[in-house]
């Protein structure tokens, strides 16, 4: 159950890497057998590649990246007996800063609740759930916002 761990650990963080990249489709394609739910969504979410890539056109790219840095702590990860299913849960603060207007700071704090499943030996998601508790100012990362 370790290795599926470590696997698991490394989709979720992987999740960090490619939006703070500026990895757009990289993103998208870690739900292509997924949802990407934000509580309070009128839509229910985003389920596939396609779907979650349509709601990334609004994130604001600054040379190809959002100038933005996610950082999950207090990350649980619980294997079902199986092996082939599995949920986590961790915190996730977002920073940004967009020099020399808008100074480093927090603009959002929330919780991932997030499912997955094994399929022919790979890890993948099947729901990140993000649960939002404390916003800040999300107009230089969101053109909807």
């Amino acid at each position: 159950m370790d290795s599926a761990k470590d696997s698991i650990l490394e989709l979720m963080n992987e999740y960090c890497y490619r939006i703070d990249r500026g990895d757009l489709q990289g993103f998208a394609d870690l739900f292509s057998q997924g949802t990407w739910l934000v509580q309070g969504d009128p839509t229910g979410g985003d389920t596939g590649s396609a779907a979650v890539m349509e709601t990334l056109k609004n994130i604001i790219l600054y040379e190809g990246k959002p100038n933005t840095k996610h950082v999950m702590s207090n990350i649980q990860v619980e294997v079902a007996p199986d092996g082939k299913t599995a949920t986590a849960q961790c915190y996730i603060t977002v920073n940004q800063a967009v020099p020399p207007n808008f100074p480093l700071q927090p603009i959002f704090i929330g919780h991932y609740h997030d499912s997955f499943t094994c399929t022919d030996g790979v890890w993948h998601f099947t729901l990140r759930d993000i649960q939002p508790d404390l916003a800040g100012d999300l107009s230089h990362h969101r053109a909807d916002f």
